[in-house]
């Protein structure tokens, strides 16, 4: 955390006891070496709906929690009129009042639950199971459509994990998020961890490598028929820094869109519906600064030319620090204006949702852009 940090304005109640964490523990991934090349072609976008191709407790319960009943703050973006951007089809299954958010063409807020000492603006703020749980409970309130869960920091330079670790930091906290009627996204890229976490009631897999990191995610996937967020990765939180030249591939978006038309093409080969993805363009991943503002900018592209939806995560990152006055620019938590900034712009351009620290002001963003739209 930044020395320029406030302190926490949640209150450290105690959560409720959860149990412990689940799946088998395994060892260490190990991370690629190769960096993609060149596409092999963007296989034929199929039709399949929300389907789940292995019975059993892991489809069962992503069921079972669809059928809760919907918060009371679930009406916070229910807006009058039409918004007239028409997005691609939402990605499925999704929770009911997702899903229909999702195809009136409204983007949902994804609040960060980050539950390690280490991550990049708010690492150890929420490293506990009470904390986390709590701090998701305060997320949900103030908005967040979406719970994204993570333990373990891929900002530059992070120090890696084991599954095992990991899966003890957050399977608790998302199956206590799960059971009190939250929507949970796991960001992981251990596919024994997605399975884990879909297990305690997760219903995303939010995968920052697109499979990459571990051979097994796209089974999973598959196996498991959750929604699976597809972001474009180079390298490891090691090398990503150094792996910024796309000038072969015709330059940024080209080289982003080339790169993720192989993931499409592996997931479809491992048996996943494209229906269940949703790409990210990877914000800050093997970008130059400029490289995520153009990438930003592009958002209406991407969607059109892959033709799934998209998630942009451009909170408190570095590149935004070009938007904020130099004396508070290296503070993650003095980019949070300039996220909310980045958020209308998002949502105007069609992104399905945006993955945020800071509900409350990307809350507003959303219904702003929302009734730009409407209006225009």
């Amino acid at each position: 955390m930044s020395a320029l940090s406030p302190p926490s304005p949640y209150p450290q109640a105690k959560a409720e006891a959860v149990a412990g964490a689940a799946g088998a523990m395994v060892a260490p991934v190990r991370w690629p070496a190769v960096v993609p090349g060149s596409s092999t072609g963007f296989g034929a976008l199929r039709e399949a709906g929300p389907t789940v191709r292995k019975a059993g407790p892991i489809s069962m319960k992503r069921l079972e929690l669809f059928r809760l009943a919907a918060p009371k703050d679930s009406g916070a973006h229910r807006y009058p009129g039409t918004v007239t951007d028409v997005l691609p089809p939402a990605p499925a299954p999704l929770p009911t009042t997702l899903a229909e958010a999702s195809e009136a063409g409204r983007t949902l807020i994804m609040g960060i639950i980050n539950v390690t000492p280490d991550s990049f603006s708010d690492g150890g703020r929420w490293d506990t199971t009470d904390l986390a749980v709590a701090h998701g409970r305060q997320l949900r309130a103030q908005g967040a459509d979406l719970l994204d869960v993570g333990g373990e920091s891929t900002r530059p330079g992070a120090a890696r994990i084991t599954p095992a670790t990991e899966q003890e930091r957050i399977i608790p906290v998302v199956r206590a998020l799960a059971a009190s009627g939250a929507a949970v996204s796991v960001d992981t890229v251990h596919a024994a961890t997605a399975e884990a976490a879909v297990g305690a009631g997760a219903v995303i897999v939010n995968d920052v490598s697109g499979g990459l990191a571990d051979p097994a995610m796209h089974r999973v996937v598959a196996d498991t028929g959750v929604v699976y967020i597809c972001q474009h990765w180079r390298g490891d939180p090691g090398t990503m820094d150094r792996l910024t030249d796309y000038s072969a591939l015709g330059g940024v978006v080209d080289g982003v869109e080339t790169e993720l038309r192989e993931r499409l093409d592996e997931l479809d080969a491992a048996g996943a519906g494209l229906r269940q993805v949703v790409i990210d363009p990877g914000l800050g991943f093997a970008k130059t600064h400029a490289q995520s503002w153009r990438l930003l900018a592009a958002t209406e592209r991407l969607r059109v030319d892959l033709g799934l939806p998209v998630l942009i995560g451009s909170s408190r990152k570095r590149f935004l620090a070009a938007a904020v006055p130099g004396s508070a620019a290296a503070d993650p938590i003095a980019r949070d204006a300039a996220t909310a900034a980045t958020t209308a712009l998002a949502a105007l351009a069609g992104a399905w949702a945006v993955r945020v620290h800071e509900v409350p002001a990307n809350r507003d963003a959303v219904r702003t852009a929302s009734l730009w739209k409407e209006h225009r």
